[in-house]
């Protein structure tokens, strides 16, 4: 990547190897991919974290930020060593770590371990584990993310798998953490899909350090949902959720929104670039 080249960065990638999946999460994939062969397929090609890394780079996508998950009531899990092994060696990919409250007693001791191996930030499933961001249990994460510069990525907005639940899933509570760390970075995965992109972008407008993270969204359909995006540009980060979607058809449906230059480059990876502390 030359120097004047500002990077394309895919915020959300889900990697192949889980530990475990649950059949809905399983199902998903058949839909995705098309049979189950093709399940097996996938997972075993992309248990080999260089083709995932290849696959990025004919997307044209210069970083990927890979996600832990542990979330056993609706997805599976993929979990922080698991992510840890897949990432290590290859630069492309940006591991951020995920923590259940209802299974981590130490969830900053546990951050501060994970820092130290190399974790760039931390991704949250409320609506998957039963918990609002805003409770008082999670304070202590938010105040050493703060600390050490990392940023949160937090699930809001719907989501398929049996078991999850909206309530914790409304980008309001993001405005309590919000203001309660205002150094700390936080991004709305999926912008609140289908129920509060108002209010994300309410939020995103409101504060410094908050931003939309625009991963599981129909991209064609972007400006009929934030009509300000040109404006706003500086606040959305692309990402994909795959292997959900095409990740080359999704950079250039961004391309196709008759946007700026300057915003496509902001949205496409600048913005990623400047949290994630690579510009």
């Amino acid at each position: 990547m030359s120097q004047d080249h500002t990077p394309i960065i895919d915020f959300h990638i889900h990697i192949a190897p889980h530990e475990q999946d649950t059949p809905g999460y399983e199902n998903l994939l058949k839909e995705a991919l098309g049979s189950a062969e093709a399940v097996r397929e996938f997972k075993r090609r992309y248990a080999d974290p260089a083709d995932m890394v290849a696959k990025l780079r004919a997307y044209g996508v210069d970083y990927g930020v890979a996600l832990a998950e542990y979330a056993p009531l609706t997805t599976g899990y993929c979990t922080n060593d698991m992510l840890e092994n897949y990432c290590r060696g290859h630069k492309e990919l940006l591991p951020f770590c995920s923590f259940n409250p209802f299974e981590e007693p130490d969830m900053p001791a546990a951050l501060r371990r994970l820092h130290g191996r190399g974790f760039k930030g931390i991704k949250l499933y409320p609506s998957y584990n039963h918990y609002h961001i805003n409770d008082a249990r999670m304070y202590p994460l938010y105040s050493l993310a703060q600390e050490l510069g990392l940023p949160i990525l937090v699930h809001t907005g719907t989501s398929i798998f049996k078991n999850t639940r909206l309530k914790y899933a409304h980008p309001i509570d993001v405005d309590d953490v919000a203001v309660d760390f205002p150094d700390l970075t936080l991004l709305m995965a999926h912008a609140g899909r289908m129920a509060w992109y108002s209010e994300a972008m309410t939020l995103a407008r409101l504060h410094r350090n908050v931003y939309i993270e625009l991963s599981g969204l129909a991209v064609k359909k972007l400006l009929q949902l934030f009509p300000d995006m040109e404006r706003f540009s500086h606040k959305f980060v692309f990402g994909t959720d795959w292997p959900q979607v095409d990740t080359a058809k999704n950079i250039a449906a961004i391309r196709g929104l008759g946007l700026s230059e300057a915003a496509q480059a902001r949205i496409l990876g600048g913005n990623a670039a400047r949290i994630l502390g690579l510009a």
